[in-house]
């Protein structure tokens, strides 16, 4: 890949920030041309200001395995702050990994930065450009750049390259009920659960939803139909309380029926409720449930 095609895939980013980033390591044809120093770990220091808040121990210890076997084939960019100290600008899994494998010193590549509003924007960006950052970190990062730097969206879609709607849906994101936040963060509901969530406004009845995601694993879809389902329900009735039956009507039956239920509701208020069974001794059980419970 060339090296005009290698800046036009990561967006216009550092360039715009910092001018010329040919010294970043950004492809391994690049980094042949540039002279990296070894460093000793002593001497090199996390960035305070770091995007990232995660990093995966799992993956650290693969990355340490790998470090002992063959070595740093990647050296990290750090930028001088005097003769006794570096800060990292990227690469602080394989610093960390590195320490953990008990090197005294690692390669790098000394990239100049003026400031520390420079550091920062660098570091934001370059880590909003990795393809491993959760969507929370992401959405955190873009409201740095909207806060911190008075950044637009269309400035900061010209920085990352990417598109204005896809960093409204990251930063909206961010009105989302904590616990919803953590749970994205963690890996247990994906950005378009979290997408769908936004859409409803009362904080108690998103963290309802959550739990009923989690409990019977429901996908993106099923999530869009729950929520359009509360939304029509809180549009024709004044009262929230009556969505709050609708999804602990979903829960009972799915309780009663020991499958995934939806309950629709067409324009004119007629609620339907679809569920499925695999055989029909299954059906036969359902009924008996059903006679049993109005009894």
């Amino acid at each position: 890949m060339s090296d005009k095609k290698q800046k036009k895939v990561l967006g216009r980013g550092l360039d715009a920030l910092l001018g010329d980033t040919d010294n970043l390591d950004l492809s391994i044809e690049k980094k042949k041309k540039i002279n990296s120093l070894q460093l000793s770990l002593n001497k090199i220091h996390v960035n305070p200001n770091q995007p990232r808040t995660n990093f995966d121990s799992k993956e650290i210890d693969n990355l340490v395995i790998s470090i002992k076997e063959l070595g740093i084939i990647q050296p990290i960019t750090v930028r001088k702050v005097n003769d006794d100290k570096y800060e990292i600008i990227s690469g602080e899994r394989r610093y960390r990994a590195s320490k953990k494998a008990n090197l005294e010193s690692i390669p790098c590549y000394i990239k100049s930065v003026e400031n520390d509003t420079d550091l920062l924007k660098m570091s934001l960006v370059e880590n909003v450009q990795r393809v491993d950052l959760d969507p929370i970190e992401i959405a955190l990062t873009y409201e740095r750049l909207i806060n911190e730097y008075n950044l637009d969206i269309e400035s900061i879609s010209r920085l990352v390259g990417k598109d204005r709607s896809t960093i409204s849906n990251y930063v909206r994101l961010l009105k989302l009920d904590p616990i919803i936040q953590s749970g994205i963060r963690d890996g247990f509901l994906s950005m378009g659960h979290g997408r769908a969530l936004i859409n409803i406004d009362d904080k108690k009845l998103q963290i309802e939803i959550y739990k009923q995601i989690l409990s019977s694993k429901l996908s993106v879809r099923q999530t869009e139909k729950i929520v359009r389902g509360n939304k029509k329900l809180t549009s024709n009735n004044s009262n929230s309380d009556v969505s709050k039956i609708y999804l602990d009507a979903t829960n009972k039956f799915e309780k009663l029926f020991n499958s995934k239920v939806t309950l629709k509701e067409n324009d004119k208020g007629k609620v339907t409720l679809l569920t499925s069974f695999k055989s029909i001794n299954e059906l036969y059980s359902i009924l008996k449930k059903i006679s049993n419970w109005e009894k």
